[in-house]
């Protein structure tokens, strides 16, 4: 567990964020990681469109477009939607 703003959270750990929740912005998850000694809010997707990674080419087209191979740091929102995929 660790802190972010007050509040106790679990790190690495994605969730998606509810219809009411206003103040994560306009996405579809967050998760809470660690940089170094600080705790950071990171959010990503898009909330208007479904993950289709079932089908073989929309997966496929995804990964190669968000360049999932070197998916990047935690800290970044590419990580985790490339993960998601």
């Amino acid at each position: 567990m660790a802190t972010f703003k007050g509040k106790k959270v679990t790190l690495n750990n994605p969730r998606r964020i509810a219809k009411g929740e206003t103040s994560y912005g306009k996405k579809k998850s967050v998760v809470y990681v660690s940089d170094g000694d600080k705790v950071k809010r990171v959010t990503f997707g898009d909330p208007n469109m479904k993950i289709k990674k079932a089908q073989k080419s929309n997966r496929k087209s995804f990964r190669a477009r968000h360049n999932c191979d070197t998916p990047g740091p935690k800290t970044k929102a590419r990580y985790w939607s490339c993960r998601a995929w």
